[in-house]
């Protein structure tokens, strides 16, 4: 496709983004905690739990956030017993965070709960629609993923990154 042809597409899905963003945002910040844990600190859990026992700093690389907001997000998740702090294993003067049991029954609770609920949304849409819209998603957050360092250094209204 030419860039002509790819730009309304492109502002298209911007806007529909953008719209799924605030959308989002709203729903968590009228949503009720889990074990009075701030929602967002449970996408830390779920990063540990997918990835095994880390650093706090390659956490917060992993989630694409600084480590002050990762430190806060952690301490609550430690604080209610669902992640500990463990000695590196490359490094015994350094620490790792693993997710400890009642981590993974918190994640089973809440994965559930979402699940639910998008069970409700989705359930009307053909299977093929659902498995297409699966295909395409991952396709995009993983080509966001590979792409989003470049993203910074591009310059409005330019195509190249200078």
């Amino acid at each position: 496709m030419t860039p002509e042809e790819v730009e309304p597409l492109a502002d298209e899905i911007g806007n529909y983004l953008v719209r799924l963003q605030r959308v989002r945002d709203r729903t968590i910040a009228h949503a009720k905690s889990t074990d009075g844990i701030d929602p967002a600190a449970y996408a830390c859990l779920f990063r540990l739990i997918n990835d095994g026992p880390m650093r706090s700093g390659t956490l917060a690389e992993a989630m694409y956030t600084d480590p002050s907001t990762v430190s806060r997000q952690v301490a609550q998740l430690v604080e209610r017993g669902h992640v500990e702090r463990q000695a590196d294993p490359t490094d015994g003067r350094a620490s790792v965070l693993a997710v400890t049991d009642s981590g993974r029954a918190a994640a089973g609770r809440i994965r559930a709960l979402r699940n639910e609920k998008l069970g409700r949304l989705l359930a009307d849409w053909p299977l093929q629609d659902l498995e297409d819209f699966a295909r395409l998603m991952d396709r995009f957050v993983t080509d966001y993923e590979l792409a989003r360092p470049t993203f910074a250094a591009v310059e409005p209204g330019t195509r190249t990154a200078r």
